[in-house]
């Protein structure tokens, strides 16, 4: 990943930014709001009266949130700036950030505030190579009920990015502008929320049906999320602060890389990394799931739950597949939808198979919980044919 980008998460979507808060897609550059493995927004780009802001600090402290303190024109004039803005961006299900403009100034301020929003709707796997993928479908943008609404459909496959704002703007097809007076040391703020949508032929959401739905999760249930999380794993107190520091960092990160599966919503197992990995995968989700079953032993259950589900049945070269294989990963990009990559799943692994026998006779051993080695019995005998 290029060095510099600032980060937040929740499962599989997530976003990837400049240190200003803006997202520009440079080649082989992964910045970018994603959600199932597509980019829903490659341009992100705010100013105010026409200039561009630059970074004076930045407090990423929690996974799936960040704020961007900033100054409008050069760096330099941080010292007796006129205007600052805070950006403050969520990733909970959706991407949503809060615009705090401050009128630092003795008078009363005319601002023009521009958001420039865009969309090349790659697959994650196209923006990996640099972008070269040629697309066979249609980008179209439209603006209705004060909504931007950018898009992307080939046949059946349909993503759209939906941006809607809580304070008056005027929207067009390149983004938002905003025409506003502050008052002396005054403030204001406004909420966009941005959201990426898998439509289905009847333009419905394939996630609206999945209970629960992880694409309508909001801040507060994150957040409360991770209390819970934090509070059901073991507690360390030692006389070394550092290492209950990083040992509760460590409980934090694993947090970050669970992810809901569509045919496991309610389960979270760990993804395999950002950017190019946040899917569930075979050897990363069970090699992470086998280190922490001493602190999370549940992690264990979910990877193993979602392996067995897709656990090959039949013989197919595309795909890689053996009747008994455990998969390497699955994909919900556009490649993946039309076979362009045989990723829904992918088998072509040496070791998810034997390696999911291993976590399941090692979680008996942890938790003495036999009920689920017989549960999944039948799938560890077709592992091990």
């Amino acid at each position: 990943m290029k060095p510099g980008l600032v980060r937040i998460l929740d499962g599989n979507i997530f976003v990837l930014s400049q240190d200003s808060g803006d997202i520009e897609t440079a080649q082989g550059d992964p910045s970018g709001f994603f959600t199932l493995d597509t980019r829903c927004l490659s341009l992100w780009r705010l100013s105010v009266n026409g200039e561009r802001l630059h970074s004076l600090a930045l407090d990423d402290s929690q996974y799936f949130e960040v704020r961007f303190f900033l100054v409008p024109g050069a760096p330099t004039h941080y010292v007796d700036a006129k205007a600052s803005v805070i950006r403050e961006r969520t990733v909970a299900g959706s991407f949503e950030e809060r615009l705090t403009v401050f009128n630092h100034s003795n008078e009363p301020t005319t601002f023009t505030i521009r958001v420039e929003a865009d969309s090349d709707f790659l697959p994650l796997w196209a923006v990996a190579e640099g972008g070269r993928y040629k697309r066979l479908g249609r980008i179209y943008k439209r603006v209705a009920d004060g909504c931007l609404r950018l898009g992307y459909e080939r046949d059946t496959f349909r993503r759209e990015t939906v941006i809607s704002t809580s304070e008056p703007a005027r929207v067009d097809e390149d983004g938002l502008t905003y025409d506003i007076r502050i008052g002396p040391h005054g403030q204001w703020t406004t909420t966009l929320h941005v959201r990426g949508l898998a439509l289905r032929p009847d333009g419905e959401d394939v996630r609206d049906h999945l209970h629960p739905a992880p694409h309508r999760r909001n801040k507060p249930q994150l957040e409360q999320d991770l209390k819970q999380w934090l509070a059901e794993t073991p507690q360390l107190s030692c006389d070394w602060t550092p290492l209950e520091q990083t040992y509760r960092r460590s409980l934090v990160d694993l947090a970050a890389l669970r992810f809901y599966t569509l045919a496991l919503p309610s389960e979270p197992m760990p993804a395999a990394g950002l950017p190019w990995a946040a899917t569930a995968t075979g050897r990363d989700s069970i090699l992470t799931s086998l280190q922490a079953l001493p602190i999370v032993p549940d992690q264990a259950v979910a990877t193993l739950r979602l392996l067995a589900l897709d656990q090959a049945a039949v013989l197919d070269d595309f795909r890689d597949e053996e009747p008994g294989k455990i998969m390497h990963e699955f994909r919900y990009s556009e490649l993946s939808a039309f076979e362009e990559q045989p990723d829904t799943p992918y088998f072509g692994s040496a070791d998810a198979t034997p390696l999911f026998v291993i976590l399941l006779d090692e979680y008996e051993r942890w938790s003495g919980n036999a009920d689920l080695v017989h549960e999944f019995e039948a799938e560890a005998r077709a592992a091990l044919r």
